[in-house]
């Protein structure tokens, strides 16, 4: 594994993890890899050198990223237990809420990251969830 630290076309730094310089090449090229912040896909490698682990300092041992991500994804269950899934009608929906076109109240579902940048640029207050969420009736 490699870690960069990237920045997007409007300034934003972050960090990211690949499996290679050239995973990270072939998923910049094919715009694979976007902001969590923005959605700008417009990314660069910036200005630091990748941290490339090295025997004794690997990161953490797969099982604590196990047990963070199982603790991880009971939280946001947790969060979602008082929101209602409104699937591919999240963006209408949002945007209905925020022109007061429709009472207020808590939704998720799914926007493409268009979609979210739109409704971010419109001032429509939404985040972005940590981990993927499937409709009700399958199995997350």
């Amino acid at each position: 594994m490699i870690v960069f630290d990237l920045r997007c076309g409007t300034g934003h730094v972050f960090e990211a993890w690949f499996a290679s310089g050239a995973a990270y090449d072939e998923q910049r090229a094919a715009k694979q890899v976007a902001c969590p912040l923005c959605g700008d896909s417009a990314i660069e490698k910036a200005a630091m050198a990748p941290a490339v682990p090295t025997k004794g300092n690997a990161g953490p041992p797969p099982a604590a990223v196990k047990a963070f991500m199982a603790k991880l994804a009971a939280e946001q269950a947790k969060a979602l237990e008082k929101s209602t899934w409104v699937g591919a009608a999240f963006p209408d929906r949002a945007r209905a809420m925020h022109a007061g076109e429709e009472a207020h109240a808590t939704i998720h579902g799914q926007a493409t990251r268009a979609q979210a940048k739109a409704l971010a640029d419109e001032g429509v207050p939404v985040a972005a969830l940590p981990l993927p969420v499937v409709p009700p009736e399958a199995k997350n």
